[in-house]
């Protein structure tokens, strides 16, 4: 049968062992698609660099736009990230009558729409399941399996660096900056971590994730993002004695006739699955009203997880292109309004340094009570000039507990507010 050409768009990380799985796997990826899968050619910036794999003779190119442009390819992979030149390369390889697979996160949550309407318009197909939890099969159960579900809520760990430093400021008592180093040390953590850090990754990850389960578009622009940089080693610690653990949550929800969609910090207590995700390990929780709920666990990143992830979607397009069929396009049906953070229902861990004296909780009390925010649980810590209130509020709109915030630090008997961080998973 004549063979299925691809056109591989970067050769780094991921790019090297896509290239490594082809050539390995070839005879197996034959037999799963029914067809030869051939390697065409594969676009870099640099033909001389130094790469972790051998890229077989004539195949490498800096001509990118020519490659995509080939009557002859019939898959286009990109895994170079960012949104141009990849948008452009895209959108000209469904130009041509390609189909494309793409790990690029990034530019689907900035501008997916066109890429979709691109890929109907060309009756091609345009997959993209690496592009959220490396190798974690997340975005086809809930573009498929889940297709005659009504998914609630998905709340994930969707970044392995930012887990990574958390897990080690909890388990060892490591401030941010020192286990970032590690981080970074061990290749978890780039040298720039800005998109790690500011939750900038985790945000375009929830934009994906929110536009699958619930029909609707959303962009990385309506993802409340919010990064784990002030996140202390006294957080982790008023954490731990509640029994909870500091995650950096991708949280998406219906809520009313709206979705919710927000990435920050958050405590959870370690009885819910979430807690146990350790080191640079991904998870999604997915709760809905027929399967209940869900979770779906495993490595988020690297080279060859990321890559397999990669393989599945292009033996699954192969396999469409050979019957002349394609998988499911965008599905934006329901048009869900999403919420901006302050009408988002959430809770609030605060920690409040205080005079040590007669009448200080009447009148925390009644910062609260005139934003009609309900105390769950309350303790003090420390006497004289280190006192300190802690608090757990119950279910608030996120403006209340901002103005409530705003109210504690006005208070004469407040002499700073020093932590506050949201808590998600606990009973009421």
């Amino acid at each position: 049968m004549k063979p299925l050409n691809v056109a591989l768009l970067g050769c780094g990380v991921v790019g090297s062992q896509v290239v490594r799985l082809l050539t390995e796997q070839a005879g197996d990826l034959e037999a799963r698609v029914g067809a030869p899968v051939r390697l065409a050619g594969v676009a870099v910036r640099r033909i001389d660099a130094p790469r972790e794999v051998d890229v077989p003779d004539g195949l490498l190119t800096t001509d990118a736009e020519g490659l995509v442009a080939r009557d002859d390819v019939d898959i286009v992979v990109e895994v170079i990230g960012g949104i141009e030149p990849a948008r452009s390369l895209i959108l000209s390889a469904l130009e041509n009558g390609a189909s494309v697979v793409t790990a690029n996160k990034a530019l689907l949550a900035e501008d997916g729409p066109t890429l979709f309407e691109a890929a109907e318009k060309a009756g091609r197909d345009l997959y993209y399941e690496a592009a959220v939890a490396g190798a974690i099969p997340i975005l086809r159960p809930l573009r498929e399996s889940l297709a005659g579900d009504r998914v609630t809520r998905v709340l994930g760990i969707v970044n392995g660096t930012t887990n990574f430093i958390l897990d080690k400021m909890d388990t060892t008592g490591a401030g941010f900056e020192e286990a970032l180093e590690e981080a970074q040390d061990l290749g978890y953590a780039e040298a720039d971590p800005t998109a790690d850090v500011e939750g900038f990754d985790a945000a375009a990850k929830a934009a994906i994730l929110a536009s699958l389960a619930f029909h609707s578009r959303v962009t990385a622009a309506d993802v409340h993002r919010e990064g784990i940089t002030d996140v202390t080693a006294a957080d982790i610690a008023s954490a731990a004695q509640m029994g909870s653990v500091v995650k950096l949550l991708a949280i998406a929800e219906l809520s009313g006739d709206g979705v919710s969609v927000r990435v920050h910090p958050a405590m959870i207590p370690r009885s819910h699955p979430l807690a146990s995700v350790r080191e640079a390990f991904n998870a999604v929780f997915v709760e809905s009203d027929a399967a209940g709920q869900l979770m779906f666990y495993g490595p988020g990143a690297g080279g060859s997880p990321t890559a397999g992830a990669v393989l599945g979607d292009l033996v699954t397009v192969a396999r469409n292109r050979l019957s002349e069929t394609r998988g499911a396009g965008e599905s934006a049906y329901a048009d869900r309004v999403v919420l901006p953070m302050g009408e988002t229902r959430t809770r609030y861990h605060i920690a409040v340094d205080v005079d040590d004296r007669a009448g200080v909780l009447a009148e925390i009390a009644g910062a609260f009570a005139e934003e009609d925010v309900s105390i769950q649980t309350l303790r003090q810590e420390g006497r004289g000039a280190d006192a300190q209130l802690v608090m757990v509020t119950h279910d608030a709109t996120d403006a209340q507990l901002v103005r409530t915030v705003e109210r504690l630090r006005g208070l004469p008997c407040v002499r700073e507010v020093s932590s506050v961080m949201r808590v998600e998973g606990m009973a009421e």
